[in-house]
């Protein structure tokens, strides 16, 4: 565990999707307990939390929620609280605003992904993610990776990264863009705010925080595997095994 530190020290763990482009595994579990490399998912994402010295992750639950908080409701480093979405399935932006507007997290905090691994470069991820953290200047900070870095992705890219760090999107008629976003970033209240109610993607939250100049990307170190078919687990798990 570093002494560095953080600009917060809770994580919210995202676990609520149904995780339909991994069926068949996923047809009687949630994705973020499959087995990758003899470890559950989510345990990928917990270790960089327990490592980087988070001391909270709220994990928001809803296609077989039993499941994921039965493994993990006696974990104690990080300490978990669920975020309940049982009833509907609020997306990642609805999923953040329910559990801010539950009070549960606080000024900024960490989001991740629990669907995807990522093997750190000198140091932990999240402190390189916590250093490069300016509220003054950002509503978020994502979490990206050169394309040559991202194992068994198959997108185009998401994000130009200008020199000051602000970040661009891919143009609809670019071929590619040469970094992509993996699932963990900085955000703050101020990113949340005049949320809409119910299901959406953060993808709106963050279209106005690029319109406003405040969206920003940090490089990760290291490398990234995109897990988001049952044909990736393999080549994934040979990778790790040399890594």
């Amino acid at each position: 565990m570093s002494g560095t530190a953080l600009v917060s020290d809770t994580a919210m763990v995202m676990a609520a999707g149904l995780g339909t482009r991994m069926l068949p595994l996923t047809a009687g579990t949630p994705k973020p307990l499959i087995e990758v490399g003899g470890k559950k998912l989510i345990d990928y994402m917990i270790e960089h939390l327990a490592d980087a010295g988070i001391e909270k992750a709220v994990v928001n639950v809803h296609y077989l929620p039993d499941q994921v908080e039965a493994y993990l409701s006696t974990r104690q480093h990080p300490s978990v609280t669920f975020s309940d979405e049982r009833d509907l399935l609020l997306e990642t932006g609805g999923g953040m605003v329910k559990a801010w507007r539950s009070g549960l997290l606080p000024d900024p905090f960490f989001c991740l992904n629990s669907d995807n691994i990522w093997i750190d470069g000198p140091r932990n991820t999240l402190l390189d993610l916590s250093d490069a953290w300016d509220a003054a200047r950002m509503d978020a900070l994502l979490l990206l990776v050169p394309r040559e870095r991202a194992f068994e992705h198959r997108g185009k890219g998401d994000f130009h990264l200008e020199a000051d760090g602000r970040l661009r999107r891919r143009a609809k008629d670019e071929d590619s863009a040469p970094y992509i976003f993996i699932g963990a970033q900085i955000a703050s209240h101020r990113l949340l705010r005049d949320a809409p109610d119910g299901p959406f993607s953060t993808n709106v939250l963050w279209d106005r925080a690029l319109a406003e100049g405040r969206l920003y990307g940090v490089v990760h170190a290291g490398e990234w595997f995109d897990l988001g078919t049952p044909e990736a687990i393999a080549p994934a798990e040979a990778r790790l095994e040399r890594a």
